[in-house]
């Protein structure tokens, strides 16, 4: 068993105010875990603590049930058994792919290493690149490389630091996902942080959002997405529709018509319970209404088209914010044109 599991972790800069305030966190063995936050809420001081580059002011961390950091104890980072994939690769310009993937395998034979070089250059897909130097690879080859060379010790736990960022967005989902796979052949437990919310859902197991140095809410992505913790993880998380509301017999009364509730929401709201605050929809549960009387009217007043999507922006009548609506596929509204919209599934009501 590998877990990572992180107990009351604090940590502040030069007597000011803390960077970490008492977080708490555990990864099961196996998983990946997200990181996800905000600029300066603390995922970066958390990842450096972990891979014990930084003492913790308190608190303690546990990988594989080892206590690695805590009260009187400091594991230096070399006896963690941690690998870490850094941001942009930051591989050795001078060694070639083969002698990056073998640079943390001590103790191995001639033969024993080759075998492990080519077995985790095969894993993450460049089977054939160990003569070649770093400056004759893409972005993407060299941050595969920078991974095979953390998972050739067999490490307890694979530290990922915002590894995908100098990518571009065509080639961040195909490295992303021979990352995650790569992991998952391995069995080896993740720890992934970001900034990037599309990441987190679309790589992680397990999702823990970052806030003032806590962590606001974790499970599971689809958890984090449709049963935030608050409405502040509910806009970070992705695209909200907020809508005063009030609840009664598990459904909510919303200028967008009765609403079901789900069977709990955030902020301890429950479908019975709190009479009144704030309905929460995303905009994929909306839908534009062009024929018959069904839905709310309304007027369209913008249309952001993204390629796979577009985003519909529509004033509704009775509601003093307009409400965004998520199309699929070609739209054909216009602004100016009138539209009803109708919901779908279940919202969560936050007081």
């Amino acid at each position: 068993m590998t877990e990572l599991r992180i107990d009351a972790l604090s940590k502040s800069y030069g007597g000011g105010a803390a960077v970490l305030d008492g977080l708490d966190l555990a990864v099961p063995s196996g998983a990946l875990a997200a990181v996800l936050g905000p600029s300066g809420c603390g995922k970066t001081t958390l990842l450096r603590i972990i891979a014990g580059f930084l003492r913790a002011d308190s608190g303690t961390v546990a990988i594989a049930g080892r206590t690695v950091e805590g009260p009187g104890t400091h594991v230096p980072p070399e006896r963690r058994r941690v690998g870490i994939v850094p941001q942009e690769g930051a591989l050795f310009p001078h060694l070639s792919v083969a002698r990056n993937v073998s640079f943390g395998l001590t103790g191995l034979d001639r033969g024993e290493s080759r075998r492990r070089v080519a077995e985790m250059l095969e894993l993450v897909g460049l089977a054939g690149y160990g003569d070649r130097m770093p400056h004759e690879l893409s972005g993407g080859q060299q941050q595969r490389v920078a991974l095979a060379r953390a998972l050739a010790p067999r490490p307890e736990l694979v530290l990922l630091d915002e590894p995908f960022n100098a990518l571009d967005s065509a080639l961040r989902a195909g490295v992303r996902a021979d990352v995650r796979a790569a992991l998952r052949a391995t069995g080896a437990t993740a720890l992934l942080v970001t900034h990037d919310q599309q990441e987190a859902l679309s790589a992680a197991d397990l999702v823990a959002v970052v806030r003032k140095g806590r962590v606001a809410q974790c499970g599971t992505p689809q958890e984090v997405y449709r049963h935030p913790a608050d409405l502040w993880v509910a806009g970070f998380v992705g695209d909200a529709v907020l809508l005063p509301g009030s609840a009664e017999d598990g459904a909510a009364a919303t200028a967008l018509g009765r609403i079901p509730l789900a069977a709990s929401g955030g902020d301890g709201a429950r479908a019975g319970g709190a009479p009144g605050g704030t309905v929460l929809l995303r905009p994929e549960q909306l839908h534009l209404v062009q024929d018959g009387p069904e839905g709310t009217g309304g007027t369209v007043t913008d249309v952001c088209f993204y390629g796979h999507d577009a985003m519909v922006t529509v004033r509704v009548d009775g509601l003093d914010d307009p409400v965004d609506v998520r199309v699929a596929g070609p739209v054909t509204v216009r602004p100016g044109q009138r539209t009803g919209v109708r919901v779908t599934g279940e919202a969560t009501l936050h007081r």
